[in-house]
């Protein structure tokens, strides 16, 4: 099925300048958030502590819930609305992590009823130590930055033929990143560092294909984590399955793009790259609008419809695919065209 026509000719190429200012606006803009709120803001998962989803009968004011865990002798507490306002749901969360003794749910609903004047409900109370929080921030860390090395052998093993190249460089940052950590607290920063070595490496080596991929999947992974934090959302464990999902869709739009970039190189071979590139993103672009949108469907029902336990988890996925859909075609695509214009100048 095709919703663009056969002769459409639309010029993504030349819009390249414009839409690289785009994303390095957004990207900024990220950065820039991402500082001012002194990195993301981490949920139980990787924090620490304990949240407590709480449920009432009727309307209450959030100062007498604090008021309730205060009497507990729990003064640290920030108190959100859960889900739809109407429903009277909260969700309690303290940096202490070693006071879900026994019989401490019952507890909390004493003290919250005693303090609100209405019947409490608890939905749910979780835990989490402060060791087990840095451990999963770490796994997940190298949990992304290690499928990216993947991605970069498999990238230019199937374009270029440079399995071994891709496949010793991967591991050799894979060990000497394993290596550092042992012996650092910043494992953001490690990662940070070996990505941006990553790149000068794909530079150096002329692993083109395999740059264009991995610049637009960061592209993707920062401008989705900047907005959770732009929105002051919570990052945890589903939403670092759903980068890992952004990753996975972004990058299978960008290989059927570059597929057929690979195979009009053969037909085309009289035409100028720049218009190779262009035929190719337009005669995919029917598969890219219908894949996407079909996509964005189902994400926008789970979005709206799905409740407010995976509503971050929606929001992020929603994110995810438009962006990743952009940097497909305005990203991943024209990072070719800095390869012609350096082959040229050699």
């Amino acid at each position: 099925m095709e919703i663009i026509k056969p002769d459409t000719h639309i010029d993504f190429s030349g819009k390249r300048k414009i839409a690289f200012s785009i994303s390095g606006l957004m990207i900024l803009i990220s950065i820039a958030s991402l500082i001012f709120h002194g990195g993301p803001k981490y949920g139980i998962d990787f924090a620490g502590g304990t949240l407590v989803q709480i449920k009432f009968h009727g309307p209450v004011k959030i100062p007498d819930i604090k008021k309730g865990f205060k009497s507990m002798g729990i003064t640290s507490v920030t108190v959100q609305v859960f889900g739809d306002p109407k429903d009277n749901e909260y969700l309690v969360r303290t940096d202490k992590s070693g006071i879900t003794n026994e019989g401490f749910s019952d507890k909390i609903k004493r003290a919250v009823t005693a303090a609100t004047g209405q019947e409490a409900q608890i939905r749910r109370v979780e835990m989490v130590g402060p060791q087990v929080g840095k451990d999963l921030q770490e796994k997940a860390l190298f949990a992304i930055f290690y499928s990216l090395l993947f991605i970069t052998i498999y990238i230019s093993g199937r374009f270029e033929y440079k399995w071994m190249l891709s496949g010793v460089m991967a591991a050799a940052l894979m060990g000497a990143v394993y290596a550092l950590s042992l012996f650092t607290e910043s494992i953001a920063i490690l990662i940070g560092a070996a990505l941006l070595v990553t790149l000068v490496l794909f530079w150096f080596l002329e692993l083109k294909y395999a740059m264009g991929a991995i610049v637009a999947l960061i592209h993707d992974v920062t401008i989705t984590v900047g907005l959770f934090s732009l929105f002051n959302k919570e990052f945890t464990l589903p939403i670092i399955a759903a980068l890992l999902t952004i990753i996975g869709y972004s990058l299978n739009d960008t290989i059927i793009v570059f597929d057929r970039i690979r195979e009009n190189l053969r037909r085309q071979h009289k035409s100028s790259f720049d218009t190779i590139i262009n035929n190719s993103i337009n005669q995919t672009l029917s598969r890219t609008i219908l894949t996407s949108g079909t996509t964005l469907f189902t994400i926008i029902a789970l979005f709206v419809l799905g409740g407010g336990i995976i509503h971050d988890f929606a929001f992020a996925l929603l994110v995810g695919v438009v962006v990743g859909t952009y940097s497909s075609i305005y990203v991943a695509s024209p990072i070719l065209l800095a390869w012609q214009g350096k082959t040229h100048k050699k």
